[in-house]
């Protein structure tokens, strides 16, 4: 009856088991691609609680979709594919892609995930460990390193720039020395260890119980969930001035004087290497004397135009053209009652002929004729015209070459009562 209490007591609850996590699959030698005939060797860490005193905890392997009979906390494997395992009441863990070749030559890369700042691994391996001469390795198709014999291809702390598909070429002596050969391309992506970092104003620290004024800035980061426990330090900026040197906080507050002002800060985020470093955007702080931003302002627009004393807007506009025609009255297409003046009034004497338009004038745009200026014109033609052909009818009437020096001189005059043109000699 003991026993059995005891036995009780050691099982975890279900809400344990939902929170355990899943456990570790690791790969010795850690190489994801081998030869044909050789063995590797697969270990599952994970969590085993207490009832392993009693009685041992059964482990799950995984083929594929593929449950393999062994129960053991490792195994000894040679077929290429994916597997997994899982611990009791604990998630299935990650799986690890085991590849088998027949190649001359193979490109061998580390099983576990590389995050940035880690170190990169690559080797390229000649057929069951035969020595590999000119050894090149590629990266995307360009060389990037050459080795006179085997070697590994390090990258002492791998970059986002890393990633991507790696080949190795050389030869070996099988007996004789054998042209180049190359391995198949392997895909390599190095992981984010921590994302790039945002700066954010959290509030005022009254708010949060300090006695000082300012406002607090935190500068935000998620590390990778594999990665979790990789400790973090903070710098401040303003502008390209350190205001906090690398820190383990992740808040700093801005001076109260300051505030005023409208600066920029960022942030930086580094691991305690300083491998891997990486800033924020700039932050905009604006203070109170500030002025509003006109896209949330919500007064009226200010008027386009002063008003003038007489309540009419100012305008630099010209005024519009007036295209009227002022009325006159018509004119009887005969000669014996003449022209007909507008009403409102006669020709005045002395008209200039060719008076140029006022700038009044030339400012109203369209041409407006002078009617009566034209009418006098008429007038005055039609005498000249009517004494042409009274002289022409009456020849003798003009004196002769050699008469006296006197030339009679005629005088004519328009009278506006009738249309007829008087001629008066002296």
């Amino acid at each position: 009856m003991w026993a059995l209490t005891a036995f009780l007591l050691l099982v975890p609850s279900s809400g344990q088991a939902a929170t355990l996590e899943k456990p570790i699959l690791s790969l010795h030698p850690p190489w994801t691609t081998i030869f044909k005939g050789e063995r590797v060797t697969l270990k599952c860490d994970g969590y085993h609680p207490l009832l392993l005193e009693l009685r041992p905890i059964s482990t799950l392997w995984y083929l594929g979709h593929l449950l393999l009979p062994s129960h053991k906390k490792s195994i000894e494997v040679q077929t290429p594919g994916v597997y997994r395992c899982q611990t009791r009441g604990a998630p299935v863990s990650d799986p690890i892609h085991l590849s088998v070749s027949n190649d001359w030559l193979i490109l061998q890369v580390p099983y576990a995930p590389v995050f940035e700042g880690e170190p990169l691994v690559l080797r390229c391996r000649g057929w069951y460990d035969k020595v590999v001469y000119k050894l090149h390795y590629y990266h995307d198709g360009q060389a990037v390193r050459y080795f006179h014999s085997s070697a590994n291809y390090t990258v002492l702390q791998a970059r986002a720039s890393d990633s991507g598909r790696y080949q190795c070429s050389g030869t070996m002596r099988i007996p004789v020395e054998s042209a180049p050969m190359f391995s198949a391309k392997v895909a390599v992506t190095v992981q984010e260890l921590f994302r790039a970092p945002v700066l954010r104003v959290t509030g005022p620290r009254e708010a949060r119980g300090a006695a000082l004024g300012g406002v607090v800035l935190r500068c935000d980061t998620r590390l990778h969930p594999q990665k979790r426990d990789t400790p973090l330090q903070f710098a401040f900026y303003k502008y390209s001035r350190a205001v906090r040197r690398f820190d383990w906080g992740a808040e700093y507050t801005v001076p109260e004087p300051e505030v005023d002002e409208l600066e920029s800060y960022w942030c930086e985020v580094a691991t305690a290497t300083r491998s891997v470093r990486k800033r924020s955007p700039w932050l905009q702080l604006p203070g109170p004397g500030s002025p509003p931003d006109p896209a949330s302002t919500t007064a009226p627009a200010p008027r386009a135009a002063a008003l003038a004393p007489g309540n009419k807007p100012l305008s630099f506009r010209k005024p519009p053209v007036s295209r009227s025609v002022p009325t006159v009255t018509s004119v009887p297409n005969t000669t014996s009652t003449g022209l007909q003046f507008p009403a409102g009034g006669a020709p005045t004497a002395g008209p200039p002929a060719c008076a140029p338009p006022t700038p009044l004038e030339q400012s109203a745009g369209a041409p407006k004729p002078d009617v009566d200026l034209l009418l006098r014109e008429m007038q005055l033609l039609k005498g000249l015209l009517s004494r042409v052909v009274l002289e022409l009818k009456e020849p003798q009437a003009l004196p002769e070459l050699g008469g006296t020096p006197e030339t009679p001189t005629s005088h004519f005059a328009v009278s506006p009562g009738t249309p007829e043109t008087t001629f008066v000699e002296s």
